[in-house]
C-alpha cells in the first residue's frame, strides 16, 4: 500500500505557520525585556540607593531616565526602523541594549547608573517599534493575527509586573546588579531567533528624516516629564511650571512642524484617525497607571508591610495570572465584542481597584487591603491592553508600520514617566499633609496617589465610548499586507 504524502504547497504552508508563531516568540520576549525594565529595578531601589549613595530627589530618575528616553526617542526609532530596515534595527538595538544593561550592572557611581539607565531607553526606542512593526507585518489579518496580538499585548502587563517578581528575587537573593545583568541573555535569545525566523521588512521609497521633529519632540517631552518632576518641591516653582509650559509649547511646535514638513517624523494621517487616535490615548491613560500606580504599590508592600523584596514580587502575581486569563478571554471573543466594550469597560475595573487601595493604611493587610485590587487590576488591564494594541496597528499603510508602533509604545511610556513623576509629586505631598507616625504618613500619601490613579483609570472609558467607532467584524479579517516571510 503506497504511503501518502503532503503536497509540497502543504509542506510550506505548514512550515511558514510554524516559523510565524516561533517569531512572535521571539518577537514578545523582546517587548517583554523592553516592558521588564520599567519596573525591574523597583523594588530594587531601596537597597541600590544606600549602596550607591543615591538621595531621594535623585532615586526617581533611575526609573525615570529609562522611561523618558524611551518615549522620546520611540517615533525616531520607528522611522529608522521602517527605512533602515525592520529586522535590521531589532538586532542592532538588541545588541545595543544588551551592552547598556552590562554598564549598568557595571555601574560605580550613581551618574553612570542613569546614564546606562538612558542608553538603555534609547535602544528600546529602536528595539520595541521594530519588534510590533514586524508583528504587524507577519500576522496581518484574521484570528491568527487576534491571537499573536493577545499574546504580545497582555506583555505589557505581564512584563511589568514579571519585573518586580525578578527584580525582588535578584535583589534578595543574588544582588540588584543582576537586574541588569539578565538582560544580556535575554536579548541574545531574541537577537539569534529574529535572525533566525524573520526575513526583512522595510519601507519603501528612500530614508528621509525629520530633524526639527525628532529635536522637538525629545525635547518637549523630557520639559514636561523634567517639570512634573520638579514639581515635587512645590508646584509654584519655576523649575516646575517653567518647564512644564514649555514642553507644552515644544509639543504643540511639534504638531505645526509635522503639518509642514514633507517627510514628517509622525505623519498626522496614522495619529488622527479616530479609532486609533483612541488607541494612543488609552495607552497613554493606562500607561500611567501601569507603571506609576505599581510603583507605589510595590513601595507600599515592601515599606509599609515590610515584604522582603522577592516575597513583595510573588505578592503582586494574582495581577499577572489576571491579566494572561484576562488577555486570553478578551481575543478570543474579539470579534463578537468588538473594541468599544472591552476598552470602556476594563477601566471601570481599573479604577475600582486603585479606589480599593485608598483604603491602606499602616497596619493594612495584604489580604484584605492588596489581593482584591490586584485581581481587579488584572482583569481591567486585560480587557484594555488586546484591543488597543489591536486598534493601534488595524489598517495602517506598510510603509508607517514601524511610526504607528512606536507611538502605542511612546503613548505608553510617556504617560508611565509623566505617571511616575505626577504620582511621586501627589505621595509627597500627602504625606508631608499627613500627621501620625512616619508609616502612616507614607500610607496616607499613597492612598491620595491611588485617588488620582482612580481618576486618570476612569478617562479611558469616555475616551473609548466617543472615539472608537470600527465594526466588530474588522477583527476577523483586516489589517496590513506586507507580511515578511518567516521560515524555519
Amino acid at each position: 500500500m503506497a504511503t501518502q504524502t503532503a503536497p509540497p504547497a502543504a509542506l510550506n504552508r505548514t512550515a511558514s505557520t510554524r516559523g510565524k508563531w516561533w517569531a512572535l516568540v521571539f518577537l514578545a520576549l523582546a517587548q517583554f525585556m523592553v516592558v521588564l525594565d520599567g519596573t525591574i529595578v523597583n523594588l530594587a531601589l531601596p537597597r541600590l540607593q544606600a549602596e550607591m549613595g543615591i538621595s531621594d530627589s535623585t532615586r526617581a530618575w533611575v526609573v525615570t531616565a529609562y522611561a523618558l528616553a524611551l518615549g522620546a526617542f520611540l517615533l525616531l526609532g520607528g522611522r529608522i526602523a521602517d527605512f533602515w530596515g525592520r529586522k535590521r534595527a531589532f538586532m542592532t538595538a538588541s545588541i545595543g541594549f544588551a551592552v547598556a544593561s552590562l554598564a549598568g550592572g557595571l555601574a560605580q557611581a550613581p551618574w553612570e547608573l542613569i546614564g546606562a539607565r538612558a542608553l538603555q531607553g534609547l535602544f528600546a526606542a529602536l528595539l520595541a517599534p521594530a519588534a510590533l512593526a514586524l508583528l504587524t507585518v507577519s500576522f496581518p489579518r484574521g484570528k491568527e493575527r487576534g491571537t499573536a496580538f493577545a499574546v504580545f499585548g497582555s506583555i505589557s502587563g505581564v512584563g511589568a509586573a514579571a519585573g518586580v517578581l525578578l527584580g525582588g528575587f535578584l535583589t534578595d537573593y543574588v544582588s540588584w546588579r543582576w537586574c541588569f545583568f539578565v538582560n544580556v541573555p535575554i536579548a541574545v535569545i531574541a537577537l539569534l531567533g529574529v535572525w533566525r525566523r524573520v526575513q526583512e521588512s522595510k519601507a519603501e521609497g528612500s530614508a528621509k528624516y525629520d530633524w526639527p521633529g525628532v529635536v522637538l519632540a525629545a525635547l518637549g517631552l523630557g520639559a514636561l516629564v523634567f517639570g512634573f518632576t520638579n514639581a515635587e518641591h512645590g508646584w509654584a516653582s519655576p523649575e516646575a511650571w517653567g518647564f512644564i509650559l514649555a514642553g507644552a509649547a515644544l509639543m504643540v511646535l511639534f504638531v505645526v512642524v509635522e503639518q509642514r514638513v514633507k517627510h514628517p517624523l509622525l505623519p498626522l494621517r496614522v495619529a488622527t484617525e479616530r479609532n486609533r487616535a483612541a488607541a494612543f490615548l488609552a495607552s497613554f491613560l493606562a500607561g500611567a497607571v501601569l507603571i506609576g500606580g505599581i510603583l507605589f504599590i510595590n513601595f507600599y508592600i515592601q515599606i509599609v508591610l515590610g515584604f522582603a523584596p522577592f516575597i513583595a514580587g510573588v505578592a503582586s502575581l494574582p495581577m499577572t495570572v489576571v491579566l494572561i486569563a484576562t488577555a486570553g478571554i478578551v481575543a478570543k471573543n474579539l470579534p463578537a465584542l468588538g473594541a468599544r466594550i472591552p476598552t470602556a469597560v476594563g477601566p471601570l475595573f481599573m479604577a475600582a481597584a486603585m479606589l480599593w487601595l485608598t483604603q491602606v493604611k499602616a497596619d493594612g493587610s495584604y489580604l484584605v487591603n492588596m489581593l482584591p485590587a490586584l485581581i481587579l487590576l488584572g482583569i481591567g488591564l486585560g480587557m484594555v491592553f488586546v484591543p488597543m494594541q489591536n486598534l493601534a496597528l488595524l489598517g495602517v499603510d506598510k510603509d508607517d508600520a514601524g511610526v504607528a508602533s512606536a507611538l502605542v509604545n511612546a503613548s505608553q511610556q510617556v504617560g508611565g514617566s509623566l505617571g511616575i513623576a505626577l504620582f511621586s509629586t501627589v505621595a509627597a505631598a500627602g504625606a508631608a499633609a499627613a500627621g501620625g507616625s512616619p508609616m502612616e504618613a507614607l500610607s496616607s500619601g499613597y492612598a491620595t496617589v491611588f485617588w488620582w490613579a482612580a481618576g486618570v483609570a476612569i478617562l479611558i472609558t469616555p475616551v473609548a465610548l466617543l472615539l472608537i467607532t470600527i465594526s466588530r467584524k474588522t477583527f476577523s479579517g483586516a489589517g496590513t499586507s506586507d507580511a515578511p516571510a518567516v521560515h524555519l
